[in-house]
């Protein structure tokens, strides 16, 4: 177990080039299941969580090839013969649960373990499940695994409302209906781009889906679907970060490449009232800081409302601006479990209930802080490169889940990051 030791205070001077998206890439992994020929996948991150995703891939007999140097992978179909995605594997974070809509969707059934992932806050699945049963699909539980089948080789469908609206279960439910169900409506279906981006893949593979990019989605089954070529998005997480990171030092001047300004939906607005130096120039978005950094409070709300991902980065940035601000989480009521952490590198920040006041500016100092997620982590490591003197991150496996080279990337403008055995 590796943990960083970071040398601060550090301004963020140069460019860093946005990598793909690990929670787009992965749904995209399991639409590649349902093609009659090879896919092959651009843009993909060398990350832990792909590196899991491609095991619990190639446990069904599918074969993934993963060019790291290119960020490009083929899987090929063709040889899967196991329908099973053990718990081994899924525990170690729920985007594996997509197995379950991909496996329904190649081979009709489907026993896939019960998801882990992050250690905070219930997320469950009974969405998904009732969503399957409503398709048609027959659900059974035992001993921690979904068992899924149905009778014949196709199902009549259904008509189902979300509540609440759910990315997980909207792409599960896309991914198992587009080869078996005759006709299936998903109401309230999350919009976020990455539910997009995996419909418009579907629809290029051959599949009847309407609705894309709205709330309400129809699908009618087709008999195949074929292999394409297809780009992954960047990641807007990793952008908001980044830009997050940027704002933190007032001698800060960082310019983003490889960006998709549009997908960061209500974020831009928020950022706009930091005060500092905001350009978006097509592709690439360039931030110059102020010592002068404002005040502003955010609540996260579904897509393309502030990011729940981002509100820990930004109780970070609110620490170092002139005055109180308030985050609070409408998604996730128990996302703060980086607050005591900051508070020992000499934030001011106070939780109730979803919740959380900072109290700016504060100087931050060099300590040695744990973290228990993945956004979390990265916004510990953001408070370290404005804090004084030395700290330590430790748990940063985290990080590998989520961030391509963080570290490297930081360092190449100007951060000083050392990765270490812990």
């Amino acid at each position: 177990m590796d943990k960083f030791i970071i040398e601060g205070p550090t301004p963020l001077i140069g460019t860093i080039p946005v990598s793909g998206s690990k929670n787009a890439a992965m749904p995209l992994m399991a639409a590649a299941l349902l093609a009659n020929s090879p896919t092959t996948l651009n843009l993909i991150p060398r990350l832990k969580d792909i590196y899991t995703f491609k095991k619990v891939i190639e446990e069904t007999g599918t074969s993934v090839n993963f060019n790291e140097d290119a960020n490009s992978m083929v899987l090929d179909p063709a040889n899967l013969n196991n329908t099973e995605a053990p718990y081994e594997l899924v525990r170690r974070m729920r985007a594996s649960f997509y197995m379950l809509g991909a496996l329904i969707g190649n081979a009709g059934e489907a026993k896939v373990s019960l998801p882990g992932g992050c250690a905070w806050g219930p997320r469950p699945v009974d969405l998904h499940l009732k969503g399957f049963e409503e398709m048609g699909i027959n659900i059974e539980l035992d001993q921690g695994y979904v068992y899924a089948s149905i009778k014949n080789s196709t199902v009549e469908g259904g008509d189902f409302t979300l509540n609440p609206s759910s990315v997980g279960a909207t792409i599960n439910l896309v991914l198992g209906a587009v080869k078996r169900a005759e006709k299936f409506i998903i109401r309230n279906a999350a919009k976020e781009p990455d539910v997009v981006l995996l419909c418009k893949m579907l629809a290029e593979m051959g599949a009847d889906i309407e609705g894309i990019g709205t709330d309400t989605l129809t699908i009618r089954k087709v008999d195949e679907l074929k292999g394409i070529e297809y780009s992954n998005d960047p990641d807007r997480i990793e952008t908001g970060t980044f830009m997050i990171a940027a704002a933190m030092h007032p001698e800060s001047d960082l310019t983003l490449t490889g960006c998709r300004p549009e997908q960061l939906g209500k974020f831009p607005d928020s950022f706009k009232k930091l005060g500092v130096d905001f350009k978006i120039d097509g592709t690439e978005i360039r931030i110059k800081s102020t010592a002068n950094l404002q005040p502003v409070s955010v609540t996260t709300k579904i897509y393309p409302g502030f990011p729940t991902d981002l509100q820990a980065q930004w109780a970070t940035l609110m620490t170092q601006a002139n005055g109180t601000s308030v985050v609070t989480d409408t998604v996730y009521f128990d996302r703060f479990s980086y607050v005591p952490e900051l508070n020992r590198l000499g934030g001011k920040l106070r939780v109730e209930k979803n919740k959380v006041t900072i109290q700016g500016k504060t100087i931050l100092s060099g300590a040695s802080v744990m973290s228990t997620d993945l956004r979390a982590s990265v916004s510990l490591v953001m408070a370290a490169m404005v804090a004084k003197g030395k700290s330590e991150i430790l748990r940063i496996y985290h990080l590998d889940r989520g961030y391509e080279q963080l570290e490297k990337k930081l360092n190449d403008v100007g951060a000083s990051i050392q990765r270490v055995p812990q």
